[in-house]
């Protein structure tokens, strides 16, 4: 360790009244500087004194430091006696990072707390071999072509030592392990002149089936004398495999076979094998084809299968050969390659031979494949000598003109079958083909400016068919090109015009058009016909446009005008042109007809405006008085409770008690109804009937039943047939089966056959639901009960058909009555007074001993 003693120079003093201290307080004290070393490999104990600053001073100073080391990076490793100044090191520090520790050292005066010095300290930093070399990668990893020869420089790899010292960062490179362990393969690692680079390459012959990679452990060692220091790193070559198999074939799947003039089809698939890796360009067959003169067959490769896929890609003919003799060769992606040791040797590279593509003498031959292809005959389409002609020939020629003639031919050799003719594409249906010999002939007039005509061509087709299985069609196409003649008279382009009214001539254009060609066309000349001098001109006189002149001695208003127009070769037409004349607020665009017509449409509007309106208000009042007669009460329809299909019959005439409700509304309108019905008589007076109104009706098949549409024809009549008889009317036997088939015959509902019964018995009002049916029930008993005044027995009812005793008009009086049963009832002697003579007869055969008038009464009853 090295001192550097620090010595103070005594400063004279001025005077002798100054003390010492005095002079310490005008002049600083001068300091040396320290160097200490430390070695970084050094590896304990800590802490360790690196030396002391020696001062001469005395006790009133205090020493610090400051610096790397201390309060800087590497913090907290130095540290110094403040009295004594020894300095000591807490831990190691890298040399490869902090050569030397700089620190600032200072002396404190104690009493004043001033500093008197600040000078410099330094720690040096001794380099040791502490670091091993390192490569730039772990792992190196490069492919390669099998192919590749030797001596080729593989890969690069470099090392790096970072101690600075050269008897420490000096290193060696080279192969430690080679896995798997090649065979006719030696690698080898060459240095460049600084030593930390190497370059991989390799002796011999690479081969992909024996290792298709390999893995090489390099080591990079130091060269120090007491401890070596080394690290590794691990290089992989990967070997791309090259061809050195060719693909053989083996034999083809099928018998080959194809149908002529079929086209992209497969035929058959081609089974080969490689030796080389599967997948690679060196497995990978490519077919070629020989003995294909007419390229009719195409050979592809599945990508998977590896196999050759023979296909017709041009249509094969039966008649020119069934048999197709094809040689197939298959060869890979990538050209043929293998490499033989021949000798080794330990200075230089060995000697081998090299066998690179297939024309190499050393290399083998490719594989080839003979195969036989066999077509099969089918029946082929006709085939027409020529299947396009074209024909010419002037419009308006008529039909049964002859244009052309088409013929075919069968191409089966085999097959020796008529052909027939006929007509395909023929929109204009123009043409007549012969079914036999093919002759084309025209229909009808052929016309140039029909709309099937395209560019003075009307093109149709014509089709040849033989009669083989299945059946064939050829084609052929006749394109007639129709040359045009005058056979149009020029014609306007409107035949109505506007022209606005105006003091001076005001003018509009009129265009002519002619559907004939040129020179059959315009330009055309116009010529106004009749009296239109000083009205009407035409200017110019010639062109496709001209203008038609109007005086201003025309009125406003319609006009007609004629007009002879005619074409270059003097075909002419006469054509009528409607005028309108008015006044225009824009002179250039006349709009008489527009105003005409937008004043009509408002007047038009407004009469169907008032029109709507009214039927608006006649449709509101219908849909209110549908409304009104279809607002009533519905209720829910009652089964009928009743399960037996016949008459009921009662021997009492007045109302039976299990029809009594007491406090029954609907009761008593039946009871007003059937007992207080005024009746006319004929005369100003009336009287009250008194008796409740004979009813009748069937218990089950027509209960709730209305009256039939035959029967309710008026007012009267129903009260007639009903159950509010007038008095001198009469309801016989046969008026009740009348009745009761037409209620049977009814189509109406239940509810509504019962709201009508209901209606003629109580008047028109509408009554709830509720209360028809308790009306109707109650009205139902009573008929049942006078139902059996009008019949003798049950069996006799059952089997009853009307009779009948005479016709109205016949003054006769017939014996031959029925016997009616009827129950021993007097009857009133001025009840019968009302009743007709004709009864009289009924009523003595009924009751002998009584009135006829009874009889008939009780009939009615």
């Amino acid at each position: 360790m090295e001192t550097i003693h620090l010595s103070l120079l005594m400063i004279l003093c001025f005077g002798v009244d100054r003390s010492f201290t005095q002079i310490l307080q005008r002049r600083k004290r001068n300091w040396i500087i320290d160097s200490f070393p430390f070695d970084e490999g050094y590896k304990g104990p800590f802490p360790l004194k690196l030396g002391k600053v020696e001062v001469v001073a005395n006790s009133s100073f205090q020493l610090k430091i400051q610096g790397q080391g201390v309060d800087e990076e590497p913090k907290n490793i130095l540290q110094i006696d403040e009295s004594t100044g020894e300095i000591t090191i807490n831990g190691p520090v890298d040399h490869e990072r902090f050569k030397v520790l700089m620190l600032k050292f200072q002396a404190f005066d104690k009493l004043s707390s001033s500093v008197e010095t600040n000078l410099g300290i330094e720690v040096r930093i001794l380099d040791s071999n502490d670091n091993p070399p390192r490569f730039d990668q772990d792992m190196y990893q490069i492919t390669i072509d099998e192919s590749t020869e030797q001596g080729t420089d593989l890969i690069t790899i470099k090392a790096t030592d970072v101690d600075s010292s050269p008897k420490h960062n000096k290193f060696d490179l080279r192969i430690v392990s080679v896995y798997p362990t090649p065979h006719d393969l030696e690698f080898y690692l060459t240095l460049l002149s600084d030593g930390q680079i190497g370059t991989i390459s390799f002796k011999g012959c690479l081969d992909c089936e024996k290792a298709e990679k390999y893995s090489i452990i390099v080591e990079a060692k130091d060269r120090d004398t007491l401890v070596q220091l080394s690290s590794s790193c691990t290089v992989i070559i990967n070997i791309k495999d090259r061809n050195n198999h060719i693909p053989v074939i083996t034999h083809q799947t099928g018998e080959g076979r194809v149908k002529e003039l079929q086209e992209n089809v497969l035929v058959t698939r081609l089974q080969v094998t490689d030796k080389d890796t599967e997948g690679t360009e060196a497995w990978k067959a490519k077919y070629q084809i020989q003995g294909d003169t007419n390229n009719n067959f195409n050979i592809t490769t599945d990508a998977v299968t590896n196999e050759g896929l023979l296909y017709v890609v041009k249509h094969l003919d039966y008649e020119q050969g069934h048999l197709k003799n094809l040689t197939v060769t298959v060869e890979n992606e990538i050209p043929y390659y293998l490499c033989k040791v021949i000798s080794r040797t330990n200075s230089r590279l060995w000697e081998v031979t090299v066998t690179s593509g297939t024309m190499s003498d050393k290399a083998p031959s490719l594989s080839t494949y003979h195969m036989t292809v066999i077509v099969e005959d089918v029946n082929e389409p006709p085939i027409f000598n020529q299947p396009n002609k074209k024909v010419q020939l002037k419009e308006n020629i008529g039909a049964g003109y002859w244009l052309e003639k088409f013929t075919a031919k069968d191409p089966d050799v085999n097959q020796k079958i008529p052909l027939t003719y006929i007509k395909g594409h023929d929109p204009a249906n123009l043409i007549t083909v012969d079914h036999n010999t093919g002759d084309i002939t025209l229909s009808k007039t052929i016309d140039r400016e029909s709309h099937f005509v395209k560019d003075n061509f009307y093109v149709v087709t014509i089709y040849a068919v033989d009669n083989g299985e299945p059946q064939m069609t050829g084609t052929a196409t006749l394109s007639i090109h129709i040359i045009d003649e005058n056979d149009n008279a020029p014609f306007l382009n409107e035949s109505t015009i506007d022209i606005c009214q105006s003091n001076g001539s005001t003018w509009a254009n009129i265009t002519a058009k002619d559907l004939d060609e040129h020179p059959y066309g315009g330009p055309f000349n116009f010529r106004l016909l009749g009296d239109v001098e000083g009205k009407w001109k035409v200017d110019p006189a010639q062109g496709y446009t001209v203008k038609l002149v109007k005086e201003e001695t025309v009125y406003s208003g319609y006009h007609e005008v004629s007009l002879e127009v005619s074409d270059l070769q003097d075909k002419t037409a006469v054509h009528t042109l409607t005028v309108m004349v008015c006044s225009c607020s824009d002179t250039a665009r006349p709009n008489c007809r527009f105003r005409k017509s937008t004043a009509l449409k408002a007047g038009v509007g407004a009469g169907a405006l008032g029109i709507v309106f009214l039927g608006l208000l006649l449709f509101a009042g219908i849909l209110l008085l549908a409304f009104l007669i279809s607002c009533k009460k519905r209720g829910v329809e009652m089964p009928d409770s009743s399960a037996e299909q016949k008459l009921m019959k009662s021997n009492t005439e007045g109302v039976g008690s299990d029809c009594k409700l007491a406090n029954d509304p609907s009761h008593q309108r039946y009871r007003e109804t059937a007992e207080q019905i005024h009746v006319s008589t004929g005369s100003s007076q009336a009287k009250m009937w008194t008796r409740p109104t004979a009813t009748v009706s069937i218990a089950n098949d027509i209960s709730g039943y209305g009256m039939s549409q035959t029967d309710v024809q008026s007012r009267n009549h129903q009260q007639q047939l009903g159950y509010n008889s007038a008095v001198g009317g009469s309801f016989t036997r046969r008026d009740f089966t009348r009745w009761s088939m037409g209620a049977l015959s009814t189509t109406r509902t239940k509810h509504e056959r019962r709201n009508s019964l209901c209606q003629n018995l109580m008047g028109h009002r509408q009554y709830s639901h509720e209360e028809n049916n308790l009306f109707y029930h109650r009205l139902e008993c009573q008929i049942k009960k006078k139902l059996s005044l009008l019949q003798a027995t049950e069996e006799e009812l059952d089997e009853y058909a009307p009779h009948v005793y005479a016709e109205e008009g016949d003054t006769e009086d017939s014996s031959e009555l029925d016997a009616i049963s009827i129950s021993d009832i007097s009857f009133n002697a001025d009840f019968s007074q009302d009743l007709a003579s004709r009864f009289n007869t009924v009523a003595s055969n009924c009751m002998p001993s009584e009135s006829t008038t009874a009889c008939s009464k009780n009939n009615f009853l």
